[in-house]
């Protein structure tokens, strides 16, 4: 009995003493093996920066590159479009002839544009034009489309009789201290009690050059910039982008203060 006890006093030692023993074996080999030097670190620190500022200069550059050429490929990709959608007017009757020159479809309808220009410039072309708005002024459906249309047209017309958009303006909204961008389209008379108000209507735009509102304001806070309805039109289609850093006011109404205010705006 105490023999049987003595070995398993001795299986229980040996099973203790052999983890004990893996672990000095396995401390002893770690501390045999040859550890990292601090000059292997820093170089191997080094490469990782070297790499990091390598793959930020690469992207930056990238970046650059898309920003360069996007506006090219985008002003390129419409003009391609743009040549290839007048180009169709004509150039089915040219494939008929058996004439396949690419672009001459594209020549022929600047030149059939430029002709109507012409013509309705003349009083035979606006007697023309008229006879042909009093037909169409009398359909249904097709009046609307084109009272539309030659609003948007007259909008951007050279001519400064017929023009939309008279002037560029800036008003104070939607309070004191901020500044709405529009166009003056009219001019009103108020008559109240107190006495005739001269108004200007005032077309600001919010998404979109055609979809906006509509603020009648007194010609006295009526802001007008040093700007042509033309430049108003890109600054309005580029979402402010292409606004002048300096901004003049060519109407002597308006104290200093607000030529500061309106040039920091």
């Amino acid at each position: 009995m105490g023999d049987e006890n003595s070995s398993m006093s001795r299986d229980r030692d040996r099973e203790l003493l052999i983890p004990v023993a893996d672990t000095a074996a396995a401390d002893a080999a770690a501390a045999s093996s040859p550890k990292p030097s601090s000059s292997s670190s820093s170089h191997h620190a080094g490469r990782e920066t070297f790499y990091k500022v390598l793959r930020s200069w690469a992207s930056k550059k990238f970046m650059t590159g898309c920003v360069i050429l996007f506006p090219i490929a985008i002003t390129f990709y419409i003009t391609f479009w743009f040549i290839h959608f007048v180009d169709g007017f004509f150039s089915p009757i040219y494939a008929q002839l058996g004439i396949d020159i690419f672009g001459l479809g594209f020549v022929t309808s600047i030149t059939f544009i430029f002709l109507v220009g012409v013509f309705m410039s003349s009083w035979l072309g606006a007697s023309v034009l008229g006879l042909g708005e009093w037909f169409i002024k009398r359909m249904p459906l097709v009046r609307h489309i084109y009272s539309a249309s030659k609003q948007i047209s007259a909008a951007i017309s050279p001519d400064q009789n017929t023009q939309a958009f008279k002037e560029v303006a800036i008003i104070r909204h939607p309070r004191i201290g901020e500044y709405a961008f529009g166009f003056i389209t009219s001019s009103v008379i108020l008559q109240n009690y107190s006495g005739d108000e001269e108004l200007c209507c005032v077309y600001v735009p919010t998404n979109h050059l055609y979809i906006g509102d509509i603020f009648l304001v007194n010609t006295k806070d009526v802001i007008r910039p040093n700007l042509s309805v033309r430049e108003g039109i890109e600054i309005v289609v580029s979402g402010g982008m292409s606004m002048p850093q300096i901004l003049s006011t060519i109407d002597s109404r308006i104290i200093p203060g607000d030529i500061s205010r309106t040039s920091r705006s």
